[in-house]
C-alpha cells in the first residue's frame, strides 16, 4: 500500500477516511491514494460556507469560505475516502486532478461554472451549464436570486 502525506483527518463513519490536505498536498494525496488502490473518482464538487461557517474540521485546518469535496472509491477493496480542501476566497484556485482521474473534466468544470472555482492546469476550463457570456457563479450564496421569465410556446389551453 503506498505512503499516504501526513495530513489532519477526522473519524466518519460514512468513508473509511476523511482527510483535509491543504491545496499544496492536494494532487500529491490524491495520487497517493490512487496508487494504494482508489481507482475511481465517484464525485468531486465545490461548497459555499458563507452563510454557515460552522463547521466540524481538525485542529490545524482553517476554516474558508469554499471547500473541494473529493470521493474516491476503490470497488477492489471495497473503500472510500474523502478528501475536504479548503479554497479562500481571495484566491479560489486549486490544480486540476484531470491528469490523474480525467473523468473529473466535467466535475471540475461544473465547480468553475457554478462556484467560481478555478481548477489550474485544466485542459478546458469553460462554462459547461451557464451561457458563456453568463456573469457571476449561480451557486454562490451571495449571487443575487433574480427572475427569468418563462414563455411557453404552443402549449395547449386549459383543459
Amino acid at each position: 500500500m503506498a505512503v499516504l502525506p501526513e495530513v489532519p483527518r477526522l473519524a466518519d463513519r460514512r468513508v473509511d477516511q476523511l482527510a483535509f490536505p491543504s491545496r499544496s498536498t492536494y494532487v500529491p494525496m490524491v495520487q497517493a491514494f490512487k496508487d494504494a488502490g482508489f481507482e475511481t473518482c465517484a464525485d468531486l464538487c465545490a461548497v459555499d460556507y458563507l452563510t454557515h461557517p460552522g463547521r466540524t474540521l481538525p485542529d490545524g485546518v482553517t476554516a474558508e469560505r469554499f471547500e473541494v469535496v473529493v470521493n474516491l472509491l476503490s470497488l477492489s477493496m471495497r473503500r472510500r475516502v474523502r478528501i475536504r480542501v479548503q479554497v479562500p476566497e481571495s484566491d479560489p484556485q486549486i490544480l486540476t486532478l484531470v491528469d490523474l482521474f480525467p473523468g473529473v473534466d466535467a466535475m471540475e468544470r461544473e465547480a468553475f461554472d457554478m462556484m467560481g472555482i478555478i481548477f489550474e492546469g485544466h485542459p478546458d476550463l469553460t462554462r459547461i451549464l451557464m451561457p458563456e457570456d453568463w456573469e457571476g457563479h449561480p451557486l454562490r450564496k451571495d449571487f443575487g436570486v433574480g427572475r427569468v421569465p418563462i414563455q411557453f410556446k404552443e402549449a395547449p389551453g386549459p383543459r
